[in-house]
């Protein structure tokens, strides 16, 4: 195909399809100017910013600002919490929304179902600080977490103040808060395996167990791959506004992370050079480990994101 003929092409199919593109510009602008365009903004990480003199005149530092953080006396904890945390988020929040799908999946009365779905989508839409605030008054001495430990024979104690609760609470409570949401995509790819598979083995003599493992997982394993990948592409990725809301002082040696950091640096301290050398590194690292993951997912299944 020569290129008169492609450019033909390309406007004909504009032409029929010019509602269409009509509808995708508004999409298309809003990633231009609020995900391409501050891209060029990521400079900073290889100078030494002074608003001032703006991007362009800012002496050039190379990798120095990498340095400093690879060196820095806070890297081997920010990518150990870090790490652990994400790890944590992943081992036991990733497979509860799917475990809550088919739980309600199995459930009969609709009605029943329905509260719960309520119930467990309800969460996601409370505020993050109003969860970070109500998580804040329960784990106080006087809270009702501590009650519940009196109540068994414990004794009070200000939970967000113990460095070795922070990532059980923090895991649990993201828990609580995306469990119900999350589950919404593996219902609708459970409402697509087909009913005559469930029906054909259950003549063969299987139980809803073995349903669940030779019919059900394996029709919904390509949403779980998908959604694992896109996890993994996100994995260094915590969001600073729940830590920032629930650590402090006595909890930083297990609670400080990476985004935190880039906040305290960037916003609070204005190092901004420095703070951007960091999420570069992040996302480099965030980059990386979704490549890996979805070429390791084309290798042992046929579901990839490319």
């Amino acid at each position: 195909m020569n290129k008169k003929s492609f450019i033909q092409r390309a406007k004909d199919d504009f032409k029929r399809n010019r509602a269409l593109y009509l509808l995708v510009l508004p999409v298309l602008i809003f990633y231009i100017i609020f995900h391409y365009k501050p891209m060029y903004g990521a400079i900073i990480a290889f100078k030494d910013y002074s608003p001032g003199l703006g991007v362009a005149k800012s002496p050039w530092v190379g990798f120095a600002n990498f340095t400093r953080f690879f060196k820095g006396p806070y890297f081997g904890r920010l990518i150990r919490n870090t790490l652990l945390l994400s790890l944590y988020n992943l081992i036991f929040g990733f497979p509860a929304p799917i475990i809550l799908a088919l739980l309600l999946n199995e459930v009969r009365n609709k009605k029943f179902k329905s509260i719960t779905q309520t119930v467990t989508y309800l969460p996601h839409f409370i505020s993050m600080i109003v969860v970070t605030g109500m998580i804040t008054n329960f784990c106080m001495s006087n809270g009702l977490f501590n009650d519940i430990i009196v109540l068994l024979g414990g004794e009070r104690s200000p939970l967000l103040q113990n460095p070795n609760l922070y990532r059980t609470i923090y895991v649990v409570s993201g828990i609580w808060q995306e469990v119900g949401w999350g589950s919404i995509i593996y219902l609708s790819a459970l409402s697509g395996v087909d009913a005559q598979l469930y029906e054909a083995a259950s003549i063969d003599g299987a139980g809803k167990w073995k349903q669940l493992l030779h019919v059900t997982l394996p029709g919904i394993s390509p949403t779980i791959i998908t959604m694992l990948i896109l996890k993994m592409g996100s994995l260094m990725s915590l969001g600073y506004e729940k830590t920032i809301l629930l650590y402090n002082a006595s909890t930083y040696e297990t609670a400080d992370i990476i985004s935190s950091y880039i906040y305290r640096v960037g916003l609070l301290e204005q190092d901004w050079s420095y703070s951007t050398a960091i999420g570069l590194f992040n996302s480099v690292i965030n980059c990386i480990l979704l490549i890996l993951t979805n070429r390791l997912s084309k290798k042992l299944s046929d579901t990839s994101l490319w």
